[in-house]
């Protein structure tokens, strides 16, 4: 586990972090790889992650993950800004359903981390964002539906929301009677962890919906003592953690690797849920890991790990009502 960690306010963090990329390769002793290009996604990362990376290590698997590179500006065959056709489940601005029972809202369409492997980094949001006007159309799309039992915050990252922002939203989806889950989807506290705050535990755990947060954590030195800590505060409550990872070239494509996320995200209170098939965005092949590969790493896991350590191999198919298992 790593023991680097930066104290301060998540806000000033957020605003502290880097978001040129010849600092942060400076900052890890990298400087004779900048490149130069111009990459209409740009970098973000908060300063606490970057201690956590080795300085002198090009192939960082956290560094990687971040790091803007001109492979992104390749065209690849069978890769698309929109891979999971969610134009088609966008039914109103904010609000993407395509699953039975249950909705997903782009909450906010910012993020603490700029991952450059991320699904929805061609998504259209400031057609999507959650004002005064949209958010009342979607309350009353999910009044009128009583089939929706559960609501997804999303984004961008959900708890990019200031609390009481956070808590206002909450409390309104609360008062629709037969929505019954909430679940946050976020990578903040991995990359924050200073974002778990009294006040946002108060609010998830006051509020009558059966919560779940589930973390995007991809690899075992993502977690520092920091969100260690946090992690048990937040396991002290009433709220399920969940982990979903994504299968990364470079990154977590070996079954040592994968085994310590497992071991160590469960000592810290959290069920390893999901392990996503990469998908096909434009920009991010060059992460890609085959069906085949990933199959044989799961069976790697299944001889190595209890079963509720093993996560679920998916991937996602445009236009279908359920993530696909694959083991």
């Amino acid at each position: 586990m790593q023991t680097t960690s930066i104290k301060a306010d998540w806000q000033q963090q957020l605003s502290d972090s880097v978001t040129n990329i010849g600092e942060l390769l400076s900052l890890l002793q990298l400087e004779d790889m900048l490149e130069k290009y111009r990459d209409p996604f740009p970098l973000r990362v908060p300063r606490d992650f970057i201690a956590r990376m080795q300085p002198g290590n090009p192939r960082d698997p956290l560094l990687l993950q971040v790091l803007p590179t001109a492979q992104e500006l390749v065209n690849f065959s069978g890769y698309w800004h929109d891979p999971l056709n969610e134009q088609n489940a966008n039914k109103l601005p904010g609000l993407l359903h395509k699953y039975h029972g249950r909705v997903l809202l782009i909450a906010t369409g910012g993020c603490a981390v700029h991952c450059r492997y991320c699904f929805r980094r061609h998504f259209p949001y400031q057609k999507n964002l959650l004002g005064q006007p949209h958010l009342k159309a979607i309350l009353d799309y999910l009044a009128a539906d009583t089939r929706i039992y559960e609501v997804i915050l999303s984004g961008g990252d959900p708890l990019t929301l200031k609390d009481e922002a956070l808590r206002k939203l909450i409390t309104a989806l609360s008062d629709i009677a037969h929505v019954k889950y909430l679940r946050l989807h976020t990578r903040f506290p991995i990359v924050i962890p200073a974002r778990i705050t009294t006040h946002l535990i108060t609010t998830l755990s006051n509020t009558r919906l059966k919560t779940s947060i589930v973390l995007h954590c991809n690899h075992p030195n993502e977690i520092n003592l920091s969100l260690a800590e946090a992690l048990r505060q937040l396991h002290t409550h009433p709220i399920q953690l969940l982990n979903q990872s994504v299968l990364l070239r470079g990154v977590n494509d070996d079954a040592h690797i994968l085994v310590k996320l497992s071991h160590q995200l469960y000592e810290n209170g959290v069920m390893p849920y999901y392990l996503h098939l990469l998908d096909k965005v434009q920009g991010a092949a060059h992460f890609a890991v085959s069906e085949a590969e990933g199959l044989a790493l799961m069976q790697q896991l299944r001889e190595q790990l209890p079963g509720y350590l093993i996560p679920k191999f998916v991937k996602e198919v445009a236009n279908t009502k359920h993530k696909m298992p694959i083991f």
